[in-house]
């Protein structure tokens, strides 16, 4: 049947809408795309030993690497290069398009994360200012499961953020099932538990026995994925876990890392000063109006714990423990914080905003608002 022209007229009304409201975010989306496929391939050792898993999966249907290694790295990233490579060609080109990809995907979901907590204002921005990080840029262009393992940590976030909001113990436990996902992609994603866990405590059933239940459904979907692949697929014990090669292999005799390797890479190489300086002015931004919005607070706060865990961590296992990959490789080691830097340096905006608005307070106070609103737009 012929649409009549009301119809047609919505129809149109709608598209219109739906491109209006969200076309800042396809605009960051599209430029991500085209700034990323400006680049070349990023490579290294990693990324080439990590294609000849791949391959072992193409070949064996385990990701073997060098022929005879079962590489000590949890396998569902392989498995996804696998499977993409078995329909465009298995190639340091071609796989890095899939990773292109994964990285449009967290951005998205960054997006989606920043527009439940702060606003969909806050969210396309959070989105663009990860998208163009040269940190996210060049993971975005490297064969590696980093950028995978990301994705599956942010999906499990998100959906967890919903099921808070909205009491579902079906979205927990399906929040529970993605993040088992991300584990067994990479361990790294293990960080997404901190603010899984503290928006969890915040939001958490008040009856004992629900609230252990709740817990017991998000975790129980990682401990089977994890017992099948380590004891009874691929046969290395749990224990593998904890007893990664990474954590084996100790700096060279003579190196001595200092204590501020990791920050010193995300200060001056991973997102730069200026935007670290937004992250702290955010943070002073949200302690100036706690009084007034106190849930911004307790979501501040959890970003800020889970990025000082990230980098603390690192910090820990490089120059405490001395352990060569984590100080080499912090690029790859602190890249869970990203997304929570984004998401806080972004949330300096509506925060500037609310300062603009502010009514009836002392003649210093109101001109220290104004500075501090004043340099928060301009940084963003």
């Amino acid at each position: 049947m012929e649409k009549t022209g009301s119809a047609k007229h919505h129809e149109g009304a709608r598209l219109k809408g739906l491109i209006n409201e969200y076309y800042p975010l396809l605009a960051v989306l599209a430029g991500f795309l085209l700034v990323v496929s400006s680049l070349g391939p990023f490579t290294n050792g990693d990324t080439a030993w990590e294609l000849d898993a791949t391959s072992g999966v193409l070949n064996s249907g385990l990701p073997y690497a060098n022929g005879y290694y079962l590489i000590d790295q949890p396998p569902i990233g392989f498995f996804l290069q696998a499977a993409w490579a078995n329909i465009f060609g298995l190639s340091i080109q071609e796989g890095t398009v899939f990773t292109a990809l994964m990285g449009l995907v967290c951005l998205y979901l960054v997006y989606v994360i920043g527009a439940a907590l702060y606003g969909r204002v806050t969210g396309v921005l959070a989105a663009a200012l990860m998208a163009f990080s040269p940190w996210h840029l060049i993971l975005s262009r490297a064969y590696l499961i980093d950028v995978q393992c990301l994705l599956f940590s942010l999906l499990s976030l998100a959906i967890a953020v919903y099921a808070f909001r909205r009491r579902s113990f079906g979205m927990f436990f399906a929040s529970g099932i993605i993040f088992a996902v991300a584990f067994n992609t990479k361990l790294y994603a293990v960080f997404a538990l901190i603010p899984i866990l503290m928006f969890f405590l915040f939001h958490r059933p008040k009856r004992l026995l629900h609230a252990v239940g709740w817990l017991a459904a998000f975790g129980l979907p990682t401990l089977i994925a994890s017992f099948l692949w380590y004891e009874t697929i691929a046969g290395i014990n749990m224990s593998s876990i904890i007893l990664h090669s990474d954590f084996a292999t100790h700096n060279a005799a003579g190196v001595v890392p200092s204590y501020f390797f990791a920050a010193n890479f995300v200060l001056n190489y991973g997102v730069g000063w200026i935007f670290v300086f937004a992250t702290a002015l955010a943070l002073v931004a949200g302690l100036a109006f706690w009084r007034d919005n106190r849930s911004l607070l307790i979501v501040d706060a959890i970003w800020l714990a889970t990025i000082l865990a990230v980098i603390s961590v690192d910090t820990a296992l490089g120059a405490t423990f001395d352990l060569k990959p984590p100080y080499q490789n912090a690029v790859k080691y602190c890249y869970q914080a990203l997304p929570y830097f984004a998401l806080l340096a972004a949330s300096l905006v509506p925060k500037s905003v609310a300062a603009i608005g502010s009514v009836d307070k002392s003649k210093i106070r109101k001109w220290g608002l104004r500075v501090l609103c004043g340099a928060g737009l301009f940084l963003t």
